[in-house]
């Protein structure tokens, strides 16, 4: 069956009769003689709307029929009720912008590079096609970016003719198929691109390329034998140049610089950045190196010590520290993080007291981590309660 979407993918509400409405799980299975509203397939998902005061969300294809989806306990519709059906029209409109972009880049590529499309992904943000192919250059995708917005310019007719399944013009080599549903039955839809391809599609579609508006091509993926070229059509054409634009924004008041000199205001902060994090590697090793100096010359020994920093979770401090210390009998408690607090644990002493104090000042820190005789590692996430845990320390090792 041709559903009315599919007559007239313009038409944006239409009236049908009930013919089945049935109870499903948490909510009711619509049927109607025909519809407006586009079921998925063909990699296009199906279409968002409204039945009379009833949203709907969820249109999917069994045979010939066109189920609807609505939520909710109460009986929608009775059998034999003529029911309002509208479109939620900037979801068609993008969608068809998006499917019939589909249709004009996996032409071109083929007609351009012999690249066959494997299939395609319609997404919420972007779309993009998957190519029989290793990989494309970037040469060749500014080539079929301006031939598909060429074709957009000229204003290229978009038809769509109905056959019967018979129709020898079906087997003339003119029309084909990229892979239709087995339990397809009935007239089939042609979509033509005027001089450029003819392909059955059960999706909707522009009149007119101008209709598309622009194509513009993000980037390709090649992973796990697939290669991915991602795109978008029309409106994601417009969205995405005005976020562009405001972070472009945002970038002339962070960098106190136009458009033009952001490259090389970043890489002026790149090397700033470079050469601020070589001195604090260096102060901080120096740091590191006086307090292992000031903890060797410690006298007499304390039974613990504690050392808690806020330099990142990427700093060296706690690994230079330790190295430069003379192993004793003292408990060492040591941590090392962010503002955040999240950061590193590790605590150094006898078997024993790591065996009594590691697992819970772990747990206190919230941190996942694990003893090793005289040491104890962990990666922690919550060091304001280092201070209770130097409470528990301090009763520890407190005279009995």
């Amino acid at each position: 069956m041709v559903f009315k979407c599919q007559e007239d993918s313009f038409l944006d509400e239409f009236c049908s009769k009930c013919i089945s409405c049935e109870r499903v799980n948490n909510g009711y299975n619509v049927i109607f003689e025909d519809t407006v509203l586009f079921p998925e397939g063909g990699g296009q998902p199906s279409d968002h709307g409204w039945l009379n005061e009833h949203e709907v969300k969820v249109v999917f294809r069994k045979g010939s029929k066109a189920i609807h989806f609505l939520e909710g306990e109460k009986i929608p519709f009775q059998v034999g009720e003529q029911v309002t059906q509208k479109v939620n029209w900037n979801r068609r409109f993008d969608h068809m912008q998006q499917h019939s972009g589909q249709h004009l880049i996996t032409a071109i590529f083929e007609r351009e590079f012999g690249y066959n499309t494997r299939s395609w992904w319609l997404g919420t943000d972007h779309s993009y096609v998957d190519l029989d192919a290793k990989d494309v250059s970037k040469e060749q995708l500014e080539t079929v970016e301006t031939i598909c917005n060429k074709l957009i310019v000229n204003c290229t007719a978009v038809t769509v003719k109905i056959y019967q399944q018979d129709d020898p013009d079906l087997k003339s080599g003119v029309t084909r198929t990229r892979g239709l549903p087995d339990d397809v039955n009935g007239p089939l839809r042609v979509v033509t691109i005027d001089g450029i391809e003819s392909n059955m599609c059960c999706g909707t579609h522009v009149k007119n390329l101008a209709q598309l508006q622009a194509i513009k091509f993000l980037h390709v993926e090649n992973s796990k034998n697939k290669c991915l070229v991602h795109f978008l059509v029309g409106g994601r054409v417009l969205r995405k140049l005005t976020e562009c634009y405001k972070r472009e924004e945002q970038f002339n008041n962070l960098l106190n610089g136009g458009p033009p000199s952001h490259i090389d205001l970043i890489e002026k902060l790149k090397i700033s950045l470079k050469t601020t994090q070589k001195t604090t590697k260096k102060l901080t090793a120096e740091l590191a190196l006086l307090e292992a100096e000031k903890f060797n010359n410690l006298d007499p020994e304390p039974r613990f010590y504690t050392i808690h920093r806020l330099d990142g979770n990427d700093s060296d401090f706690i690994n230079i520290f330790t190295r430069h210390i003379k192993l004793t009998d003292c408990f060492l408690f040591l941590t090392n993080g962010d503002e955040c607090g999240k950061g590193q644990l590790l605590l150094l002493g006898n078997p024993k007291d790591i065996e009594q104090l590691g697992e819970n000042i772990c747990k206190l820190l919230d941190g996942k981590g694990k003893g090793q005789k005289i040491r104890f590692n962990a990666k922690v996430s919550n060091l304001k309660a280092v201070g209770e845990c130097q409470k528990i320390i301090e009763q520890y090792f407190s005279p009995k």
